[in-house]
């Protein structure tokens, strides 16, 4: 596939298209600039003393919490999760607002929510559960707390963008989702994931975000526009399973996955911690100070006869992507 029909693909994928659904929101939220709490991030930070508390929310979508409960109930506390982690941060709590036609119908989603619960050592400590309804819908809150804050706001032209991930899963099922979670030991989940505040905490990282359904290019894409920059991104260098399609894994949202803005001085480092788990990470780009995505496949895999081919996937002078730029 030539790089040009692939980038054009990738913009019409439904992970990015519903990035762009949050300009609704961006349209009535005040800017970054008229309060404290800056928006567009994976958590809102608070500011609390010597600290920040942290919230954010997921909303699951209706066909996978009809098609799979109990994998949608796990997937709506781990999003969260991830969420909290990815700012540097670590979780308190978790609340669910639960929709469902009878208790029987809602028991699945119970059960996932509750498994990954534990397995995360996440509480759940409350929400709203009507079992009267005519449709099933789950959504899940978080709270959590943080010393050292990875922002979105942060990447600063020169920094070397970092892809950590967890290849040791599978599919799940036909889902764009990479699964190395369900059945991995919940310690080797909570040390792998306690390396995002130990980072943070070091000084070795400032912006970053957790790869989402937008897949890592989806999620660079937020990642720049929040920080007003723009990267290129070498494909040949995502960290991918053996077998799989560029394309396809392109668009997966795994478990385990976080893209990283980090200065030159701090890679090693970054990228040690992550491989002392077992972990892979690697540099995939680097972020500049243009006002585009853009995306750079060398020759094996772009069909040509030598170099390498580079086109935009995204340009913010042409189009919003989330539309707090």
């Amino acid at each position: 596939m030539q790089l040009t029909q692939l980038a054009t693909q990738l913009r019409q994928t439904l992970g990015i298209a519903q990035k762009q659904d949050i300009q609704l929101a961006a349209q009535y939220l005040p800017s970054s600039t008229e309060q404290t709490i800056r928006l567009g991030d994976d958590c809102a930070a608070i500011r609390q003393g010597d600290r920040y508390l942290l919230l954010a929310a997921e909303g699951l979508l209706p066909h996978l919490v009809t098609a799979e409960p109990w994998f949608a109930g796990w997937c709506a506390v781990m999003v969260n999760v991830s969420d909290i982690y990815a700012m540097g941060g670590e979780p308190i709590a978790v609340v669910d607002t639960l929709w469902s036609p009878s208790k029987a119908a809602g028991q699945a989603l119970w059960q996932g929510m509750q498994a990954a619960a534990q397995a995360y050592h996440v509480p759940i400590v409350g929400g709203h559960t009507n079992c009267h309804s005519d449709y099933t819908a789950l959504s899940v809150a978080i709270l959590g707390q943080a010393e050292h804050l990875i922002t979105s706001f942060d990447a600063q032209p020169g920094d070397v963008l970092l892809m950590a991930i967890d290849l040791r899963g599978q599919p799940y099922k036909q889902y764009p989702f990479w699964n190395a979670a369900t059945m991995a030991d919940p310690q080797r989940l909570q040390g792998d994931l306690a390396l995002l505040p130990q980072i943070a905490a070091a000084g070795w990282c400032r912006a970053g975000k957790d790869i989402s359904m937008g897949g890592v290019l989806g999620t660079a894409l937020m990642l720049l526009e929040t920080s007003g920059c723009g990267a290129v991104i070498d494909l040949d260098k995502i960290p991918q399973p053996a077998n799989m399609d560029l394309l396809a894994w392109l668009q997966h949202f795994p478990s385990f996955g976080f893209l990283l803005a980090v200065q030159p001085a701090h890679v090693e480092q970054v990228c040690a911690a992550f491989a002392g788990r077992g972990l892979v990470c690697g540099a995939i780009g680097q972020v500049d100070a243009s006002p585009a995505l853009k995306v750079r496949l060398r020759s094996a895999q772009c069909q040509r006869q030598s170099g390498s081919e580079t086109v935009v996937l995204w340009d913010w002078t042409e189009q919003p992507l989330m539309g707090f730029r």
